[in-house]
């Protein structure tokens, strides 16, 4: 089976989700990674859905991804008088380093790194910036501040603060527990949440290795500040827009949004655009209209996939989630200013032989509107290259490695199959022709084009096109 458009499909398991019959009619309806949420759930409830999903592989003979998102470090308030304080703008209340009674003068922020980090005149947002609030002064062990957005504040509410670069690792001990499960049972992407700098890709990438992909969730503005190095040290970016939206201005976002999906293409590494792209499908069984044109947006702009969250995990519609997402990406797709748009945004290429035969591959499969373009990837590089220039042709990747083949189930336009190794040219002819008509791409005396790296199995080595009519 074949999906009909270019971009990716994410969805988040869960509750609403996590059963092997909900998730096959996920599946069906679109998905094409499955992300496992590790903020939630415990290993006994990720290890039942890992293997249903693989179960699922085996049935319908397709690859499928599977995403680890590590919770990272979660700063919060303690625990406050009777669950809640009711907060005036202009007042002054207390943040305490040790103990605290939870009144407005002994509020618990145990979190020592934040009285290490913080000046006067710096704001705190909680609970996603319903209250905000501006410290005023501080020693070792409480800061004082006044409060600039008032509100009720109630229990173990989240804390952000923009602009300041905490001395934290994204790593929790809970999330190296979490780490080290996922990479036992198999998943094929780590999602690092809380990066900050490019340091933290290092961290992540020694415990990591190669056993899976490794993705950044850009959620902090500290690292938009380092972004080109982070996405360097990165296998897949993340743009974490719920998070980011807190501590950078609304309208903001936006903009940044299509500065990372170029500098990722640029890069030639997958983007996922994510966080309420069809949130009001949580409770009803069609998004806004302006939701719809959240998802185009996403799409126009290049992205490589786009996730649903809560709509997938928790909410009563998951499945019509799907199949929404599904269609407002073959309807952008099939949109006669789709083209025009992507390649006005093609950010140009690295000027090396390999870029430079992928660039060509794209361009003569659109010249020869050939109706596949088959890349032979070991690692996925060759049809991430080709994949940059967002060709009209879809990319049949073929890959001797089945975690090539569903690490490809996050990449614009690739539709991996896994194959046995290719030793020789006429082979690799051969077998092209052979999965171009056995994947329902090409009929005879349809033209394909092939883009291989010569010698094979030499890694990252692009180097050879060969047109071909079945």
């Amino acid at each position: 089976m074949r999906r009909h458009r270019h971009a990716k499909i994410v969805a988040t398991v869960g509750p609403a989700s996590n059963t092997p019959e909900r998730l096959k009619a996920l599946f069906l309806a679109g998905v094409d990674t499955f992300r496992l949420n590790f903020s939630h759930g415990s290993h006994d409830d990720h290890a039942k859905v890992h293997a249903a999903i693989r179960a699922l592989e085996q049935e319908t003979g397709r690859p499928i991804g599977i995403l680890q998102d590590l919770q990272g470090p979660k700063i919060r308030i303690g625990t406050v008088k009777d669950g809640r304080l009711d907060l005036d703008a202009g007042e002054s209340v207390r943040f305490v380093l040790e103990g605290g009674g939870g009144d407005k003068q002994a509020i618990p922020l145990h979190h020592p790194e934040i009285f290490a980090a913080v000046v006067p005149g710096q704001e705190l947002l909680i609970d996603d910036g319903r209250v905000r609030v501006r410290v005023t002064g501080l020693d070792a062990a409480s800061l004082t501040a006044e409060v600039v957005t008032g509100g009720v504040l109630s229990n173990r509410k989240g804390v952000n603060l923009p602009g300041t670069l905490l001395d934290l690792s994204p790593l929790t001990a809970k999330d190296r527990a979490d780490l080290a499960f996922g990479l036992e049972l198999g998943v094929d992407w780590v999602a690092l949440s809380f990066v900050q700098k490019p340091s933290d890709m290092v961290e992540a990438r020694a415990l990591i290795g190669d056993r899976a992909g490794l993705l950044a969730k850009i959620e902090k503005p500290q690292a938009l500040e380092r972004i080109e190095d982070i996405i360097r040290l990165s296998d897949a970016v993340m743009v974490a827009r719920g998070d980011l939206g807190v501590e950078i201005p609304h309208e903001d976002v936006p903009g940044r949004q299509k500065e990372l999906i170029r500098a990722c293409r640029l890069a030639v590494k997958p983007v996922i655009v994510a966080t309420q792209m069809l949130d009001s499908m949580v409770g009803a069984p069609a998004p806004t209209r302006a939701e719809a044109s959240d998802v185009a947006t996403a799409i126009y702009d290049g992205a490589d996939a786009v996730m649903l969250s809560a709509e997938s995990a928790a909410g009563r519609y998951p499945v019509e989630a799907v199949a929404m997402m599904d269609r407002i990406i073959r309807s952008v797709e099939g949109h006669k200013l789709y083209r025009s748009i992507v390649a006005a945004s093609d950010p140009g290429e690295e000027e090396t032989p390999p870029h430079a035969v992928a660039t060509a591959t794209a361009t003569l499969a659109e010249a020869l509107h050939a109706k596949a373009i088959v890349t032979y990837t070991a690692s996925g590089t060759t049809a991430a290259r080709v994949a940059r220039k967002r060709p009209e042709p879809p990319i049949l990747a073929l890959t001797p490695s089945l975690a090539t083949a569903r690490r490809l189930c996050l990449l614009w336009g690739a539709h991996s199959v896994q194959t046995g190794d290719v030793n020789s040219y006429e082979e690799m002819v051969t077998k092209a022709a052979h999965y171009a008509q056995a994947e329902n791409f090409a009929m005879p005396n349809d033209h394909i084009v092939v883009a291989a790296g010569i010698p094979f199995h030499t890694t990252g080595n692009t180097n050879n096109i060969r047109v071909l009519q079945i």
